[in-house]
């Protein structure tokens, strides 16, 4: 007799394990399913052998080849569709001249199949079901049998008002060739759905074989556990890899080539497959491990499965679990219950990932991250939900409505009941779903919303701190990748809110310890009006209207389709500008510009300020915050220049003016400056702490005049630059060969998460005997010349900064400190 197994399903409700491999490949103690199966047909004399495949199906036929190395002979039939297991068994209908038996390539059995193929024989059958009795059968086709076992009523997977019997379809059929008249060529058609329901219509000798022993459907992820439990509780007879050790009281299979430590604890029914090593005071209870594992010292492993080429770290704690093919689990790493790790993962040092959580394939989660939903698409899960920038991700694959629908709950967690948050956002439409469910979070803890739907973060801000709200945040696409978004939040005064507060928001949404109000305490969503205009009266109360008038300013200013468009131009007609605008309207699509296309804006913007002969030229970044400035001949601004070029302004304006610029800008600003100049830290939230200063830069293009808001702006700045320009009658080319020469170099070097701390200890001991400062990174002072080291706070990088007399000597004074740190790391 031949037979077919059938071997072509998807595996979906054993997703993530079966993202890149056929269900009947799934290892079961260390061997495939199917493999199981092969062994289950040999022993009953059953060695030709058919195999359905559909999906992945080179993976089946590599694996077991001409089936030779098993003992029988294989051949495959693959199709272009599904047609369904009747369908796809018609495809074979030339290899099958014979009686054949049909078997599921993902079932677990030991059933008695020939005590099954006598019944058939002796029935004189056309077609034999092998059935079996469950607890539950509403997941199967149950079956109901006369007293010789002729079916004669057959339902597909019924409700509990159809449980007329409990015993069920097991997949496992018997067939004659002359059942294929039956079933059409070409078009869908199932063996339980259409063809036995035909052949009981057609009162054709169908019957059902009762049979007794072990059988499981590997149909989802509780039940591929299940099955791995009873087969090391020895409920099931599988043929285990490995020699079974001669142990009291425990049954322990070791594969060739593995060492185990003496000092390692084995309880249970545990399998270990080839070529591993369990080190000192590992403990294994009631698990498998594949091949080429490695377990490290003082490990916890319970009822897990480990698959081949996996390592974990010391000190991790595995319960319940299945880790895939090439993962890494590392030191002190806890999985909890029902965790499921795809292949090529990496759970970092210290990281927690919750109960039932499943990682998709070749995800990675940092260091002392709590991973408590499922990582599907993004690459990675942070330690920290905030950045430098907030909360950044690809959009609706690591920010999705979801997530943000937790975000929003546990940030109105962080604040009373009956308070009021601001919410806004940029034009485009994916931010306006993902604003929708932040606001539903919101408003689920008993927290009001006020949402003023589409303006710039520097009119957000501004409203935040001119009103009643306790804070605000807003929602923009990333200006230089279109793929991501970042999510600012503000406190009550409209700057980014402190550490403290984006920690108590991270433990609420880790977690999922939201408050739920109570019905009549749900939150109330209103709509502000005249949000513009309250911005635009703050606005001219802090300008020299009269200066700036006088001065008729002919400018070029490129909005970049920013929502700037829609409100700056009525202040520059209030202060009597001619302006020639470029890119005025909101365009979602066209917003995110890359550093080419920035640069060619920005030689389009030259261009046409030489040949209109105006006086300035402006470029907004996305969100006008950011500002990049050209001069009436045309020359761009680098940001280093611009920032000593405003600084020197303000200085001549305002003498006494204290101006604040981070530790990692040139020294030629203090300088430029007569008051004071004063350092800070690089961060953004540092600088807009800094509102005692008359005006901040991080020397990026960003300028903060605290006396308006204490946030970055560049509508603001730019007509306080038209402001000074004019209080003091001079052109900005002038201004810019005012400035001194300075040379300013910066590198970035990789750096991996755990090796910062090692580099900042090392530089420290490098410049012990060296003049340092330790505002923001360490900052090395040789003369007038100085470098920074700086570890990025979002990304493995370390940044150097260097300045001195050429840039030659700024290079060469930065690689004297990369080549020790690049040796170091």
């Amino acid at each position: 007799m031949k037979a077919v197994i059938m071997a072509g399903g998807f595996g979906t409700r054993l997703r993530p394990l079966t993202c890149n491999l056929p269900k009947p490949m799934v290892p079961m103690v260390n061997r495939p399913i199917m493999e199981h199966i092969i062994h289950l047909l040999k022993r009953h004399d059953i060695t030709d052998i058919l195999a359905v495949l559909y999906y992945h199906p080179e993976v089946i036929e590599s694996y077991f080849g001409d089936g030779s190395k098993f003992g029988v002979k294989m051949k495959y039939v693959g199709a272009a569709e599904d047609l369904g297991t009747a369908g796809s068994v018609k495809n074979a209908e030339d290899h099958l001249r014979e009686s054949f038996i049909i078997i599921s390539g993902d079932v677990v059995t030991d059933f008695d199949l020939t005590a099954a193929i006598q019944f058939h024989k002796e029935r004189q059958a056309l077609a034999t079901i092998t059935l079996t009795r469950v607890t539950d059968p509403l997941s199967f086709g149950i079956v109901i049998t006369e007293e010789q076992g002729k079916i004669v009523r057959f339902l597909e997977k019924p409700s509990w008002g159809e449980v007329f019997s409990d015993t069920v379809n097991t997949g496992i059929y018997i067939l004659e060739p002359e059942v294929f008249k039956f079933i059409p060529k070409g078009k869908e058609f199932d063996f339980s759905r259409s063809l036995y329901p035909v052949l009981l219509e057609k009162k054709q000798p169908i019957y059902g074989y009762i049979a007794e022993g072990y059988w499981q459907d590997i149909g989802n992820l509780d039940a591929y556990r299940g099955t791995h439990y009873d087969c090391l509780k020895g409920e099931i007879t599988l043929d285990i890899p490995g020699k079974k050790l001669d142990t009291i009281g425990r049954d322990v299979w070791v594969g060739e080539g593995s060492t185990v430590s003496k000092r390692a604890h084995l309880k249970g029914g545990v399998v270990i497959g080839k070529d591993c090593r369990i080190e000192d005071g590992a403990t294994i209870i009631d698990s498998c491990l594949g091949d080429n594992v490695v377990v490290e010292t003082g490990t916890n492993i319970i009822n897990s499965i480990i698959w081949d080429r996996v390592e974990i770290g010391r000190q991790a704690e595995l319960k319940e679990v299945v880790v895939a093919s090439e993962s890494k689990i590392k030191n002190k790493a806890f999985l909890g219950n029902g965790a499921i790790i795809s292949e090529g993962c990496t759970v970092g040092v210290e990281s927690n990932v919750r109960a039932n959580v499943k990682m998709w394939p070749h995800k990675e989660i940092d260091d002392g991250a709590t991973l408590s939903s499922s990582l599907i698409w993004g690459e990675r899960w942070a330690k920290a939900l905030f950045g430098t920038y907030g909360v950044t991700g690809l959009a609706n694959i690591e920010i999705t409505p979801e997530f943000a629908a937790r975000l929003g709950a546990a940030w109105g967690a962080s604040f009373p009941k009956g308070v009021s948050l601001m919410t806004a956002r940029d034009n485009d439409k994916t931010c306006r779903m993902i604003n929708r469910a932040i606001i539903s979070g919101i408003l689920s803890t008993g927290v009001n919303v006020r949402d003023i739907s589409t303006v710039p973060i520097p009119v957000a801000r501004y409203q935040v701190r001119s009103s009643n709200e306790q804070g605000g945040l807003h929602i923009r696409r990333a200006p230089y990748d279109p793929r991501l978004l970042e999510i600012r939040f503000f406190d009550a005064y409209g700057i980014d809110i402190p550490v403290s507060k984006e920690k108590a928001i991270q433990q609420f949404f880790f977690r999922e310890d939201y408050r739920r109000a109570r019905i009549e305490e749900t939150g109330e969503l209103s709509f502000p009006y005249r949000v513009v205009e309250y911005y635009k009266e703050g606005f001219m109360d802090c300008i020299d209207t009269e200066s700036i008038a006088k001065s008729n300013f002919k400018i070029i200013i490129d909005y970049g389709f920013s929502d700037a468009s829609t409100i700056f131009p009525s202040v520059l007609e209030e202060l009597g500008c001619n302006v020639v605008a470029l890119n005025a309207h909101t365009d979602p699509g066209r917003i995110n510009r890359t550093q080419e296309d920035m640069a060619r804006s920005l030689k389009q913007l030259s261009d046409i300020v030489v040949s209109l002969r105006a006086d300035i030229g402006f470029m907004f970044d996305p969100e006008a915050e950011r500002l990049f400035l050209v001069d009436e001949g045309g020359y761009i601004l680098p940001n280093d220049l611009a920032t000593a070029v405003v600084a020197n302004l303000v200085s001549r304006c305002h003498p006494k003016a204290t101006i604040a610029v981070p530790v990692n800008t040139t020294r030629i600003i203090e300088k430029v400056t007569r008051g004071k100049v004063k350092r800070t830290r690089t961060t953004p939230r540092a600088m807009m702490e800094e509102t005692d200063s008359y005006m901040v830069s991080d020397g990026n293009g960003n300028f903060i005049f605290p006396q308006f808001q204490p946030a970055f702006d560049a509508m603001f700045a730019s007509v306080k630059i038209l402001e000074f320009i004019s209080q003091l009658g001079v052109k900005l080319s002038e201004l810019v060969k005012a400035i001194p020469p300075f040379y300013c170099f910066h590198e970035r070097i990789p750096c991996s998460w755990e090796r910062k701390g090692a580099i900042m200890r090392m530089l420290m001991d490098m410049t012990k005997d060296k003049e340092v400062e330790l505002l923001d990174g360490v900052k090395v002072k040789e003369g007038n010349d100085w470098a920074l080291f700086l570890p990025d706070p979002d990304r493995p990088v370390f940044h150097i900064h260097a300045e001195s007399a050429s840039i030659d000597k700024a290079r060469e004074l930065a690689d004297r400190y990369a080549v020790q740190i690049k040796e170091h790391i």
